[in-house]
C-alpha cells in the first residue's frame, strides 16, 4: 500500500479536479454563494478571494454572494443578509486572517437553507469547512434533490488539523506549522533559560496529531511529542514522568508538546459536552499533564519551572503564509471549475499531489489520523528521541 493510502482491499478511483470542455451553467444567468464555517483557519480570505476572482473573470458569473455566519447566514429568520462580493470587497483581504464573511458553528436547517437560496435564484454554493461543515452540505444536497432544485454544491475542506479523509494537505496546516513550531521555539527557550526548565505548548488536534506532528518537526527541540492515536502511560518506570525526570537530570530542561486529543483515556472526569457542531469537545489535556507533571515533581522533592503554552487562536487566526496562499488558489478555483461543470455532493481532495472530485459522503464519514508505524511518526521518533510508545517498552519502532 502506498503511504498515506486509506486501508481497504479494493481500489479506489477518484475524478481529477480541473476546467471542464462543457459546463452545465450558463454563466450569464448563474448566481453562485460562499459560506464560511466552523472555527478560524488561516487562508479563509485567500479562498474567498480566488472564488469571486476565478467567477467573475474566467466565467464571467455576474452575482456572487458572500454567506455570513456561517449556515446561520442560510436560514432568514437569522436576517443575516448576505454580502454581494466585488473587485472592492475582496481587494487586500488575502493579507488578512480570519474571514470577512463571518462564521459559526452549528447545523444546517435544509428547508430553511433552501427556500434562501431559491429566492436568490442561487444555482452554485461552496461550502468550506470541515467535516460538520460537509455533512450540512449533504444535508442540504438532499433537500435539493427532493424538490427539484438544480444546485450545485461543492465542498472546499477546511481545517488545521489537517484530518480529512483523501485530503493530504488542508489549507491553513502550513501556516498553523509555522506559527506553532515558533511557540515551541519560545518554549524551549524559556525553558532553557531556568534550571529544571519545562516548556509545555498545547495544540490543535481533536481526533488527530498532524499539527503536533508537524510542528515538532519543523521546530526540531521537542523532547516527548503526545498524540491521540499513540497512547502513552504517565506513571511506571517506563512512564512519562520517570523519562521527564531523568531528563530534567542530565539535562535540566525539556519540551513537550501535547495535541488537544492526546490522553483522554488518562483523564478522570466527564468529557467535555458537544459544541454546537454536534463534536465532542476533548478534556483539556494541556491543563491536566501541567498539573500532573508539578504534583509529580513536588511530590519527590524536586523543584522545577514550568511554563504552558496554549496558542490555539494566535495559530488559527493568522494570515495565510505564501504556501497556504498558493493552496488556497488551487483548492478554490477547482471548486469553481467542479461546480460551473455541475459537480454536486462533492468536496475537493488532493491525491498523491492532484486534484480530485470526492463524493461527499466518503468525507464525512471517517477521519485521517497519523498511522504510527508510519514515516511521519518514525520522523518525530527520531527527532525525539522519545520511545516508540511511552510507558511500553515492548513496543518497537516499526518504519
Amino acid at each position: 500500500m502506498l503511504p498515506g493510502a486509506p486501508s481497504g482491499n479494493e481500489p479506489i478511483e477518484f475524478e481529477r479536479a480541473g476546467p471542464r470542455a462543457r459546463i452545465y451553467f450558463d454563466p450569464a444567468k448563474t448566481r453562485a454563494a460562499i459560506v464560511t464555517c466552523g472555527g478560524l483557519c488561516p487562508g479563509l480570505n485567500n479562498v474567498l478571494r480566488s472564488v469571486f476572482l476565478e467567477l467573475h473573470h474566467r466565467y464571467g458569473v455576474p452575482a456572487v454572494l458572500g454567506i455570513r455566519y456561517g449556515f446561520a447566514g442560510l436560514d432568514a429568520a437569522n436576517r443575516l443578509d448576505p454580502i454581494t462580493l466585488t473587485s472592492e470587497v475582496v481587494h487586500g483581504i488575502h493579507d488578512k486572517g480570519g474571514t470577512i464573511l463571518g462564521t459559526s458553528r452549528g447545523p444546517v436547517n435544509p428547508a430553511a437553507a433552501l427556500d434562501f437560496l431559491e429566492q436568490r435564484r442561487v444555482n452554485i454554493l461552496l461550502c468550506v469547512g470541515g467535516d460538520g461543515t460537509q455533512r450540512g452540505a449533504h444535508l442540504l444536497h438532499e433537500e435539493a434533490v427532493r424538490r427539484g432544485y438544480p444546485l450545485s454544491i461543492v465542498g472546499i475542506p477546511k481545517t488545521v488539523d489537517n484530518d480529512i479523509e483523501y485530503v493530504w494537505r488542508t489549507f491553513g496546516y502550513s501556516t498553523a506549522v509555522e506559527e506553532a513550531a515558533h511557540i515551541i521555539d519560545n518554549a524551549h527557550v524559556e525553558a532553557k533559560s531556568v534550571q529544571n526548565g519545562i516548556g509545555l505548548v498545547k495544540l490543535m488536534g481533536r481526533d488527530a496529531g498532524f499539527l503536533a506532528c508537524g510542528a515538532t518537526l519543523a521546530s526540531q527541540e521537542v523532547n516527548y511529542a503526545l498524540i491521540p492515536e499513540v497512547p502513552f502511560e504517565m506513571d511506571g518506570e517506563k512512564g512519562l514522568l520517570r523519562l521527564l525526570e531523568q531528563r530534567l537530570a542530565s539535562k535540566q530542561h525539556a519540551v513537550i508538546v501535547i495535541a488537544e486529543g492526546a490522553a483522554q483515556n488518562l483523564i478522570s472526569g466527564a468529557a467535555g459536552g458537544s459544541d454546537s457542531s454536534g463534536n465532542v469537545k476533548p478534556k483539556d489535556s494541556g491543563v491536566w499533564l501541567k498539573e500532573g507533571i508539578e504534583r509529580y515533581f513536588a511530590g519527590r522533592g524536586i523543584s522545577i519551572n514550568l511554563k504552558y503554552f496554549d496558542p490555539s487562536y494566535i495559530v488559527r487566526s493568522r494570515p495565510a503564509n505564501k504556501d497556504d496562499a498558493l493552496l488556497c488558489d488551487q483548492f478554490a478555483r477547482n471548486a469553481v471549475h467542479a461546480a460551473m461543470a455541475g459537480r454536486t455532493d462533492m468536496v475537493l481532495g488532493i491525491w498523491y499531489n492532484v486534484f480530485i472530485h470526492v463524493p461527499t459522503t466518503m468525507v464525512i464519514d471517517r477521519t485521517r489520523r497519523v498511522g504510527p508505524a508510519g514515516e511521519l511518526w518514525s520522523a518525530v521518533l527520531a527527532a525525539t528521541g522519545q520511545p516508540a510508545r511511552i510507558g511500553d517498552p515492548a513496543v518497537e519502532l516499526v518504519a
